[in-house]
């Protein structure tokens, strides 16, 4: 171990041993921003970058175990990246099956697919959602997926479901008018039955959150790493609980 590890492995164990068990969040949402820019840096083509992010994820997730986070929401994939050059976006969607097919296979976590299916490919969708359905019975830390995800786009399916749902109790939209609310449209979101992000991160040095759970993260703390993902590492993720630690949580009020 070089000096420079050793240095991290000891902050790491200080950062650890600041922290309270009820310091950490329960629901921990993730933009894994940077994967391209990392590939550039290393000299390495676009699909490194994607495999490189993808790896991290799996690490992630272990950190995320260690502290016993209940939930992880990651954004693997946009709308707007359904729009990149057909060559990347297959490698891109490529490394997301293969690492929808390592995570389920561990059998360590109850993975959730997050998105708009419908603009996947076929076969693609299928197989991603055999592979998700297999963790149905894991009783472990629940991991959703967002692929094919756009915060606008998830309200609007969520209120096209509400409408559907009450149509088909026989309610004209002017009714439901009259008795929608908020808690009406949160039980069509994708996340429905699950907390709202406690902490959002981003990675890259990107400040903003780019349409991700736009609804559930409303009362949500976000921290900024400057890490391109594939480069984040546990001391990053512990630096970004710690912060949260620190934040007096108000709700807006």
């Amino acid at each position: 171990m070089s000096v420079r590890d050793l240095l991290y492995s000891v902050y790491e164990r200080q950062l650890l041993g600041s922290l309270r068990q009820d310091q950490v969040p329960a629901h921990v949402g993730v933009i894994v921003d940077g994967n391209r820019r990392w590939a550039r840096g290393a000299g390495g083509d676009v699909t490194s970058g994607y495999q490189a992010g993808a790896d991290k994820i799996i690490d992630f997730l272990g950190w995320c175990d260690d502290l016993d986070v209940k939930v992880v929401t990651l954004w693997l994939l946009s709308v707007d990246n359904l729009q990149r050059p057909e060559p990347e976006l297959r490698a891109l969607l490529g490394v997301i099956g293969n690492l929808v097919d390592q995570l389920t296979a561990t059998r360590r976590w109850h993975v959730r697919l997050i998105g708009n299916l419908d603009l996947l490919p076929e076969d693609l969708t299928g197989s991603l959602q055999d592979a998700v359905a297999s963790t149905g019975d894991v009783d472990g830390m629940e991991v959703n997926l967002c692929v094919g995800y756009g915060g606008r786009q998830e309200l609007a399916d969520a209120v096209r479901s509400l409408l559907r749902e009450q149509a088909e109790q026989g309610r004209t939209i002017a009714e439901v008018a009259e008795v929608l609310d908020v808690e009406h449209i949160a039980d069509h979101l994708y996340t429905k039955g699950q907390p709202d992000p406690d902490l959002v991160i981003r990675t890259s040095g990107e400040q903003r959150l780019s349409g991700f759970l736009l609804w559930q993260s409303v009362h949500s703390e976000f921290y900024f790493c400057e890490a391109l993902w594939p480069a984040f590492r546990r001391v990053d993720f512990l630096r970004a609980i710690r912060s949260y630690a620190e934040r007096e949580r108000r709700f807006g009020q």
